[in-house]
């Protein structure tokens, strides 16, 4: 298995800007992006998931990345929380919130494991 040296070769980095891309984009339609609150308040989640991950990798310390990993964890169940806001507002489909939820289920998934790993690793 090749070493990761650079937070952006993290799959779950790179899930986490797809995910965050995906917010921006649905928060910039119509009505969402002129409910400033709830369009900034989803926006900040969206750019706190590769954030904290990338903060975490970067401090060297599978002990504090661990904590940095479930700050992005928490971001994801923060915009989850948002998007039910979002469509109970008429501002997405059921089908696109379908769509994003899941992703957002697959990143915190994929952070729960990866935090299970490295505290294995120690």
């Amino acid at each position: 298995m090749a070493r990761i040296e650079r937070f952006e070769d993290l799959r779950i980095w790179k899930l986490a800007r797809d995910v965050a891309n995906r917010l921006y984009a649905l928060s910039a339609n119509a009505s969402f992006s002129r409910d400033f609150v709830l369009r900034d308040q989803i926006r900040r989640a969206a750019v706190s998931m590769p954030s904290n991950i990338a903060e975490g990798f970067s401090r060297r310390s599978n002990k504090e990345f661990v904590q940095f990993l479930f700050v992005a964890k928490g971001s994801a169940a923060e915009a989850q929380s948002q998007l039910y806001l979002a469509r109970d507002q008429g501002y997405l489909p059921e089908e696109e919130f379908d769509r994003v939820y899941r992703e957002i289920d697959l990143l915190a998934r994929q952070i729960s494991r990866f935090i299970t790993y490295l505290k294995a690793a120690g």
